[in-house]
């Protein structure tokens, strides 16, 4: 049984149902919480049900209540960035009229890093885990691949557009990966000592070039 399983409906006279479901969101949002600051200290893979238990001050049985593992868990976080993510972009809009393929760029870009920032160190450690973690592979790809889709879809009603293969998803896909490895910090994109500011001004200039061949206007 799972905390989705629970009937909305059904409530008595005293509200008790009610406040039940109330204390489980509660313990339910402690688990996500807990998941969360624990991935400031240790990595992913160090992250056990039941430190992660102790963390939310749930019992073990508690949190299998509300989720299959500590996978589940990083799903819902994912699940959060990707809302946050077509939020800051406008459900990933098309270039709106009068804006540049310039600001185009640094919006999308610009949208990709707060959403980084408001999830570090999540994000990074999952763009940087998913080289050996499976499990952490596919909910990544999910997640990349429906962003990959979203941005496929605007640049091909973007009359301005001038991709610079005709393998677009391919192109997108790229793009995209390249992104995030930046935003996660990887030294192989952002080197080791240099401020990754400078990194992600290059990514912006790739995605310019990349898409609308370098039009600034």
């Amino acid at each position: 049984m799972t905390a989705e399983s629970i009937p909305a409906s059904g409530d008595d006279s005293t509200g008790r149902p009610q406040a039940r479901r109330s204390r489980g969101d509660r313990q339910r949002e402690a688990i996500v919480t807990a998941v969360r600051e624990l991935l400031e200290e240790h990595s992913f893979a160090d992250l056990s049900v039941s430190t992660i238990s102790e963390r939310a001050g749930v019992a073990r049985s508690g949190f299998y209540f509300y989720f299959d593992s500590k996978y589940a868990v990083l799903a819902v976080i994912l699940a959060d960035a990707m809302e946050e993510l077509a939020a800051l972009t406008h459900d990933y809009a098309p270039r709106e009229a009068g804006e540049t393929p310039a600001a185009f760029a640094e919006r999308m870009v610009g949208s990709a890093a707060a959403v980084f920032a408001t999830n570090d160190p999540i994000m990074a450690a999952c763009t940087v885990a998913q080289n050996t973690d499976a499990q952490i592979r596919d909910l990544m790809n999910d997640f990349e691949d429906a962003v990959i889709d979203k941005i496929v879809g605007l640049v091909e009603q973007d009359e301005g557009a001038r991709p610079i293969s005709d393998d677009l998803p391919a192109l997108v896909r790229t793009l995209v990966a390249t992104t995030a490895m930046t935003l996660s910090h990887d030294s192989a994109f952002v080197g080791r000592s240099a401020d990754p500011a400078r990194a992600l001004d290059v990514v912006e200039r790739l995605w310019l070039n990349a898409l609308w061949g370098g039009q600034q206007e």
